[in-house]
């Protein structure tokens, strides 16, 4: 099956059908979320550890083409890419780092400032966010996980929504989707879903327009 099947049995296709077209439409992603989250995860460890490299030099060479001077960055998760030998160089360049904290549920990212080493703790979503006060940042870009990406460079994510708020705010910063090459595939877009700037995988940095 490649990633962008939707795999459904014989027994849930008639079911399926009679959905209406956008309870189809989040249905068939939903379904393409499980399976490339089940294709990162059975990256070898080994290939990973060096698909994980790869990612994080290119990522660096997109900072010395974008020397931004905040920078949003991601706690992996889900076997999502694990960029903190690179987020070390970046740091030492003199890059703020900032990771996301969730708000509210409906309301858009906010970022808080993070050198590599500090403390973190597990917010209520389970995501690892720096302890004590939180220090607000406005980042000029973000690193932004993507369970799965299109070649029209829009993102997959987990379907809860914080980037696309994030990124339809007033004062928007770059987007750079991160994935491995697998996690390519075809869907449609929302009307609300925003183009990422740029993806970058093991074998590169795929740059739009």
């Amino acid at each position: 099956m490649t990633p962008s099947s939707i795999a459904r049995d014989s027994g849930n296709t008639l079911a399926h059908d009679k959905l209406p077209q956008t309870d189809r439409a989040a249905a068939d992603k939903n379904a393409l979320r499980r399976s490339l989250i089940r294709l990162r995860r059975s990256i070898a460890a080994q290939q990973r550890a060096e698909y994980d490299s790869a990612i994080g030099r290119h990522v660096a060479n997109w900072w010395r083409a974008h020397p931004v001077p905040v920078l949003g960055v991601y706690w992996p998760i889900h076997h999502e890419p694990d960029l903190h030998a690179a987020y070390a160089e970046l740091a030492a360049a003199g890059v703020q780092l900032a990771l996301p904290v969730v708000a509210a549920p409906d309301a858009p990212l906010q970022f808080a400032a993070w050198t590599p080493g500090a403390l973190l703790v597990k917010d209520t979503f389970g995501v690892a966010i720096p302890t004590g006060t939180i220090v607000p940042l406005q980042p000029q870009a973000l690193l932004i996980p993507c369970v799965g990406f299109s070649a029209a460079g829009f993102r997959l994510g987990y379907g809860g929504g914080f980037y696309d708020r994030t990124l339809a705010g007033s004062t928007r910063p770059l987007a750079i989707g991160i994935a491995y090459t697998c996690s390519r595939a075809e869907f449609g877009a929302a009307a609300h879903d925003v183009a990422l700037d740029a993806i970058v995988t093991e074998d590169g940095i795929l740059a739009r327009g």
